[in-house]
């Protein structure tokens, strides 16, 4: 019952910020102007929502849902509660790929271009950290969050060193991929997006009763039949392929991954049949009132949502040190 009222209470309020997200902008529109374009009307103001802002608030719905999802089931496989997409280079990967097509290659494949090149950072440094875990032998979470922080370390350089060496001009799209940003949202673009939050929701559902068995410790979920070394990498393999569909829209955004499991399994508890879809839910609304709040802070200029992310994600994490510790 208190699960049904959690995510009955969740869905209304990521519906009433969506239509807040398509409202508020550089002109703000009022909510029945914006409901009756939704409903199929016609004019400047139904081309404003439809062609603008419906894509981008629909981008941030599903990214965010993603990156919530991401960092609820890192965090379960590495347990470790700061675990989220970038701390293990699939982030960085992405934007080093979009950042290498900005600064030396240019648009070679038309509008496609970026997505396709970020898409292909995000795997390379995922296939880089299981080659290192696999070359080194699995010997448990922690060697995977240090094979993670080197790639993330060495793909950052990688970053720079492009930045520094190429087209100085590029400056500005630069700073879209390493900080984030919803302005690419385009109809014909949601699908990678959708296809990304489509596969760790799936993959999160069909291995939920894993998840959970590793809640009580590695050597119990062995008993129980899970392949732990198997669950890991898998899991890793699936974060990696949705998280570099969302970076190569979006470009990196910070923290979303981290604090979205803790406020979940509040509302929630931790058993991942109930914990995933509040996540998602929670993932959702976070990023839209984030990009409600980069677009409105320094009106008519937008932030980029990455420093809204992170400067929450600070103010949390130091919420998270200063807690009373339990028991």
């Amino acid at each position: 019952m208190r699960l049904a009222l959690v995510l009955a209470v969740s869905l209304l309020t990521v519906l009433a910020l969506l239509v807040a997200a398509v409202a508020i902008g550089s002109t703000p529109l009022p909510v029945r102007a914006v409901i009756d374009a939704l409903a199929g009307g016609d004019g400047p103001t139904a081309r404003i929502v439809m062609d603008l802002r419906l894509p981008r608030a629909l981008l941030a719905l599903l990214v965010g849902a993603g990156l919530g999802t991401v960092g609820c089931l890192l965090q379960t496989t590495t347990r470790n509660d700061l675990a989220d997409p970038f701390l293990f280079g699939l982030s960085s990967g992405a934007a080093a790929g979009a950042v290498l097509v900005i600064t030396v290659t240019g648009d070679l494949l038309g509008l496609w271009t970026l997505p396709l090149a970020a898409f292909a950072g995000g795997m390379a440094a995922s296939v880089i950290v299981l080659a290192l875990i696999a070359r080194l032998g699995d010997r448990g979470p922690a060697r995977l969050v240090l094979a993670g922080l080197a790639v993330s370390f060495l793909f950052m350089a990688l970053t720079n060193y492009l930045v520094f060496a190429g087209d100085q001009r590029a400056a500005h799209s630069v700073l879209f991929w390493t900080l984030g940003g919803l302005g690419l949202a385009r109809w014909d673009l949601l699908p990678i997006a959708a296809v990304g939050l489509a596969a760790i929701l799936a993959f999160a559902f069909v291995r939920h009763r894993n998840f959970d068995a590793l809640l009580a410790g590695e050597d119990t979920a062995r008993t129980l039949g899970v392949d732990v070394v198997a669950l890991r990498r898998t899991t890793f393999l699936v974060c990696a392929f949705a998280t570099a569909a969302f970076v190569s829209i979006s470009g990196v955004i910070g923290f979303v991954g981290l604090m979205v499991p803790h406020i979940a399994r509040a509302l929630a508890g931790p058993m991942h049949g109930r914990f995933v879809p509040v996540a998602a839910l929670t993932g959702a609304g976070l990023l839209l009132v984030s990009d409600i709040a980069a677009r409105t802070l320094l009106a008519p200029q937008e932030l980029p949502i990455g420093i809204v992310t992170t400067s929450l994600g600070a103010v949390f994490v130091l919420a998270l040190l200063t807690r009373e510790p339990r028991g």
